[in-house]
This record gives structure tokens, sequence and C-alpha cells, in this order.
């Protein structure tokens, strides 16, 4: 596709505007333009086939050493995991004792994503905390209008990460109790980012450094480093084995495919977990892993590497081409080819494309008239089902715009009742009497005025 800028007549491509034309290939051009995702990427070979990159942190402990920095370790008392990485280097996954980061857009669009992860730990007596101090990566506003800076990403990422470590203070606790979990794997990927970014620049390290100063969010007057950047799903892998043991609802007749999140796997791709015993270590582990372990079918499609269509600046400025993508190059392939019954991801962004998207098949001619549905939940709001959670309080399949009947039928889950028994409890929730998913101390702020354990007691806010 290309277009004209005004000057001197010649052709540029923006991806942006008017100026994008249809490309006008045939369908054999078509196919062989996108070949080399089936002959290529499902070996890993065009990650793997070059020379050794290097793992960010042999700098991270020499800098250490050297006094520069500090690292905040996964410890013993968070019960870590040892998972391989795509050049089969060990990543700790911490499985206890984690401060949720939480993700914006699943807060704000997708709530049973991060209940359904709450639930779960609930179930197996996790020690977490979900504390209200902390913020937005602010990685949407980097990547979808480019007005951001590597200085503001890089303070945002350790003022958090700082937070994650100070937090167990408010408890009573040393620091360094908790470890960060992350949410969003826009956060994940922009967080691994940033973390190579300030290894590997002093400069980008001593002007975020006079930043922190003044937060009063350095330790021992150094910058805080997280020995792994952790997300979600990598905790949910680790754990398949634990949550199949809890599992009670047979999902073996489910036929799902996998979307996996572009920035969850393409950004630092060498601290991404993969599996002998997943996909023959060929493809990223998350999810497809717990799937497996839940005993679901984990059907093949064609189009599984492509983006969600979401892209960012895509989503702002160029929304049919998202809508597009999204249902021309995800759903209907996952429908027409895998005959799927539920497409699973882990990322915010590609939940909520391919998910509130699918109407735009009723407006293409093509399809006559052919409406094209497909759940698409996360790999832990399965799990939750699977494991017995309630469909609509924990899961919360009514804020999905695509249907869940047909899926939870399959399942064996009576979503009837289910609706029927929710709707009774919004009744309890509008007279004032909600129920809490956790004790509320585990929000407990440890910023900047929070009330100690002890004081709290005194002032009758906890018992």
């Amino acid at each position: 596709m290309a277009g004209k800028n005004g000057n001197n007549g010649e052709d540029r491509f923006t991806g942006h505007g008017s100026e994008w034309r249809d490309s006008n290939l045939s369908a054999a051009d078509a196919m062989t333009a996108t070949s080399w995702v089936e002959a290529k990427i499902d070996k890993r070979s065009m990650l793997t086939n070059k020379d050794r990159v290097h793992d960010i942190r042999d700098v991270m402990w020499q800098l250490e050493k050297e006094g520069e920095i500090k690292v905040h370790r996964v410890g013993e008392h968070n019960e870590p995991r040892i998972a391989k990485t795509l050049y089969g280097w060990d990543k700790k996954i911490p499985t206890n004792r984690l401060w949720h980061h939480k993700s914006c857009g699943q807060c704000g669009n997708i709530p049973g994503y991060p209940t359904s992860l709450l639930w779960m730990m609930n179930e197996m007596e996790l020690e977490y905390l979900d504390e209200t101090d902390q913020t937005s990566c602010t990685a949407w506003n980097y990547h979808g209008s480019g007005i951001g800076n590597i200085e503001s990403l890089a303070a945002v990422f350790l003022r958090n990460f700082h937070q994650a470590y100070v937090s167990a203070k408010a408890e009573g606790l040393p620091e360094g109790y908790y470890y960060p979990l992350v949410h969003c794997g826009t956060s994940f990927g922009n967080y691994k980012e940033v973390r190579e970014y300030l290894l590997l620049s002093a400069e980008l390290r001593d002007k975020v450094k006079k930043i922190l100063g003044k937060l009063d969010r350095l330790i021992d007057g150094k910058l805080l480093i997280p020995e792994e950047v952790v997300h979600y799903s990598e905790w949910v892998h680790v754990m398949r084995g634990d949550i199949a043991n809890r599992q009670t609802i047979d999902v073996s007749n489910v036929r799902a495919t996998i979307h996996p999140a572009c920035h969850v796997y393409k950004m630092i791709p060498q601290d991404v977990i993969y599996d002998d015993d997943v996909l023959d270590g060929n493809r990223v582990a998350v999810s497809t892993g717990i799937m497996q372990s839940l005993g679901a079918q984990v059907i093949d499609y064609s189009t599984w590497y492509d983006c969600c269509g979401f892209g960012f600046r895509h989503i702002i400025s160029e929304r049919e081409f998202t809508r597009s993508f999204a249902i021309d190059r995800k759903i209907k392939i996952a429908i027409n080819e895998a005959k799927s019954d539920v497409m699973i991801g882990h990322d915010t962004g590609c939940i909520t494309t391919l998910d509130k998207n699918q109407w735009i098949a009723k407006a293409d001619e093509a399809n006559e008239g052919k409406n094209y549905e497909l759940p698409v939940i996360s790999d832990i709001q399965f799990a939750a089902l699977a494991c017995g959670a309630d469909p609509f309080k924990i899961v919360q399949s009514h804020w999905h715009a695509s249907p869940f009947e047909n899926l939870f039928e399959k399942m064996g889950i009576d979503w009837e009742a289910g609706k029927k028994n929710f709707e009774e409890y919004l009744k309890q929730v509008e007279a004032g009497n909600p129920e809490n998913l956790y004790d509320p101390r585990r929000r407990i702020t440890g910023g900047p005025g929070y009330i100690n354990v002890e004081e709290r007691k005194k002032l009758g806010m906890i018992k």
C-alpha cells in the first residue's frame, strides 16, 4: 500500500489516513506473501537462527557488584519455580507472596480477568497484596501516540517496582517480601525493554536517578532493578499442574485456539518461556500449557502468528483497519479452519480487540450476512471456569461482547441458573451488601500517608 505525500509526487508508506488502498493481491499471491510464517516462524528459526543474544541479567549483576544498582531478588520465600526461556536460560517465576501490578485495560474493560487470577490464588491460599498505590505503566501513551519518552517510562517502571519492594512495611514485614506480578502484556513487554535500556545506559540511569531521588524512591541511594520481570501468564504456566488438580469441569470436548500476544513474546523474546512439553518447544508455552493441562483440545490455525490488529496506533487512528484485521485474520480463520469454541489469550489489548470487534463482520458484504461469533477470554478466566468459578460473579462473562452461552453449554455450565443467581446478587449489592473477593487488608497502601497495622487497629479500621 502506498500514497502521495504532496512532495514531488513521491509515494510513501505511513500506515494512516486516506492514502491506504487495497493491494489487490490474488488469493494465491497473498498466500505466497505470508508463507514464510509457516515455513520459519513455526520452528523458531526467526528468533534463534542468529548470533547468541546477550542475557541482560549478566549486565545487571555486574552493575550491582559495582555498587551502581540494587537488585530485587526473587527470594526463597516467594517459592520460585524455574522455567526455560527461548535460549534455554533459567527464569525464576515467583509463585507466592506476590504484589499484583494491575492493568488499566483489564480493570476498565475485562474485570473478570484480574478477579479470576485473584480468585485462583485465594483457592490456593496464597499470600498477595493488591494495594492501591500503583500507576499505569503509561506504555499505551508511548506506543499509541508517540509523545512519551524513555525517561518517563523508566521513571514509572522504577517507581512501581520500588513500591512493590517497600509495600510490606505497611504490614510490619520486611522490604522485598512481595514480588511484583505484572498483569498486562503491554506493561510486561514495556518494562522488559525499559529495564534493558536502563542497564545499558549510564546516561539514562543518571537522569532517572534524579527523578526517583525527588520521589524518595531510591534504596540506599541506588536504583532498584527487578531480578525478573514476570507476567501473570508465566505464573499460570508454572502452576498449571496445581490448577489442574483443582479442576471440577471436564473440558475435553472444547476446541480452543490460542492467540499469542505480540508484547508478551515478540518484545525481548529471549526472556519468554518455551517448554519442550508444549508444542515440542516450537512456540511460546504460556496459555497453551495450561489449556493442555486442563485437557482441552488446542487446535492450530494458519494465522496464529498474526497480531490481533490492535497495534496501539491502529486502534487510535485507523480503527477500521483494526476491526477488519481482527475479524478477517483471526476470528474468521479460527472459526472456519479450527472450528474453534473459544479463543484464549493472555493480554489486555488482544482480548479487548478480538472480543469487542466481531460485530464488524456483519458490515462486510463478502460475509453474505454471516455472523461470526467466538468467545474470547484469557487463559486464567478459562482456568477459573474449569475449576468451578462463578461465570458471572468471578469470571464476569457479561462484560464481554461475544456470546458465551454455547461455550458454557459445552462445558456443562448452567448459565441460565448462574445468571439468575447473579441478578439476585446484584440486588444485594444495590442494597449495600457486596461481597469482598479478599480480606480488605490485602489492598493496604504502603505509599505516602499509609496507616500502619497497629494504627489501623486503634482507629477500628481492622480487627
